[in-house]
């Protein structure tokens, strides 16, 4: 039994730990009481992840005492840091790197395998070619050079390690030869790619731009590494959609300070107003931590009032989870649990404004669509535009899926 929390890169690697278990001759179950093993591929972005991992290691154990528990993931990588997580429910615990080789580890209970991250140099390319995801994801990039106060995920992946363009174009013309349309390009810090190789990201969108697939869309980017070369680029593309999540955390000054970004507020906010007028009604969507160490109420007030002010699409709020051996984790006022609920749920009511704008602004734009799978339950297909719309179509021609067609949104009652 395999279960994946967390990013779309966990996600990837969750497929690969999948196909080499099944290439070894295993059987996936669905239920603890049947399996002989329990894969927990981790995430430890916050606390509330940790205590998740921790409850499926207990739960395994508690309805089938005779399991064998592997824990690995974010959270057994960087364990040794986690003072609190319980590990005597792990049988054997691996890292990041010695889980895509896991079938080398399934004999080995009582054991943990994990090396330094930070000795890796290299990006440990194994490819997953998944025909039946209408659009899936391509792992270009593995780790972070940054060291952000709050985050522990350099930890946990390492420094930043390049797949090579060679790599990524060969999984693209794969898909597009299995039907595929569109692919989602994601990683650690995919605005990384190509340090090593003395590149930039712009230069592995534009081999991509001359391969046969229909589409492509980009993971969060940080919004000083969206440079005018970059920009001027994506907006000549015929294959991007126009769809940016940003990773912004803040925007007051004194809070992304504390955070250790390096941009300021009003370089954000002239970066967003750049990227709406660059495109027709892009989807720009955006992180934001809220109740961070020190952020006062006029702190959180700056960057409410500029979010609000501003062309973002959506906001994915959350509060701040401290997380051990992080600067920000021995920062003086620490912001109660309280106000960081009430202050998420502000944000997330202002996502939904901003969103409901969006959706108007685009009800009478003719769209391209890509069809995706049909529900056996409602025999709706759910679809998606370049920007990131979804509708639901009720459509009695064969199987769409895969297919792109131009659409008004007009003709559907409700957007999403």
């Amino acid at each position: 039994m395999l279960k994946t929390l967390g990013c779309k890169t966990n996600a990837i690697e969750g497929q690969i730990i999948a196909s080499s278990l099944k290439g070894a001759g295993y059987v996936q179950c669905e239920d603890f009481c049947d399996a002989d093993f329990f894969i927990l591929n981790s995430c430890s972005v916050t606390s509330h992840s940790d205590s998740q991992s921790a409850y499926l290691l207990n739960r395994a154990k508690r309805e089938n005492p005779d399991i064998v528990n592997i824990l690995t993931g974010c959270v057994a990588q960087t364990i040794d840091l986690h003072k609190d997580f319980d590990i005597q429910n792990a049988d054997i615990i691996l890292g990041n790197n010695e889980k895509l080789n896991i079938v080398d580890y399934l004999d080995k209970n009582g054991s943990k395998f994990v090396c330094d991250i930070f000795s890796i140099n290299e990006f440990n390319n194994k490819t997953i070619i998944n025909p039946y995801q209408t659009r899936p994801s391509i792992k270009i990039q593995e780790g972070c050079n940054n060291r952000c106060s709050y985050c522990i995920i350099p930890y946990a992946r390492g420094n930043s390690r390049s797949n090579s363009a060679e790599n990524v174009i060969s999984q693209i013309e794969l898909l597009a030869q299995s039907g595929t349309k569109e692919v989602v390009l994601t990683g650690i810090h995919i605005g990384q790619w190509g340090l090593e190789f003395n590149l930039g990201l712009v230069d592995l969108l534009k081999e991509i731009e001359k391969t046969s697939i229909s589409r492509y869309r980009l993971g969060s980017l940080y919004v000083n590494e969206i440079d005018d070369k970059m920009l001027e680029f994506l907006k000549s593309s015929e294959k991007f959609c126009p769809h940016f999540h940003l990773s912004l955390q803040s925007l007051c000054d004194k809070t992304l300070k504390n955070m250790n970004r390096h941009y300021g507020s009003s370089f954000a906010l002239e970066l967003i107003d750049k990227l709406y007028n660059s495109f027709d009604e892009p989807y720009l969507g955006c992180d934001i931590i809220a109740g961070f160490p020190d952020e006062q109420d006029l702190d959180f007030e700056i960057t409410y009032n500029n979010l609000k002010s501003s062309k973002l699409s959506y906001i994915h709020a959350f509060p701040y989870s401290k997380r051990e051996n992080t600067p920000a984790a021995k920062m003086k006022n620490q912001i109660c649990d309280t106000v960081k609920t009430k202050r998420t749920q502000k944000l997330l009511e202002l996502s939904d404004a901003l969103h409901k704008s969006f959706l108007e602004r685009n009800k009478n734009k003719t769209l391209e669509l890509l069809y995706e799978r049909k529900s056996k339950k409602t025999g709706l297909y759910s679809a998606v535009s370049r920007n990131y719309i979804k509708v639901f179509i009720k459509d009695e021609r064969d199987d769409l899926r895969n297919t792109l067609e131009l659409r008004n949104m007009s003709d559907f009652d409700k957007l999403y």
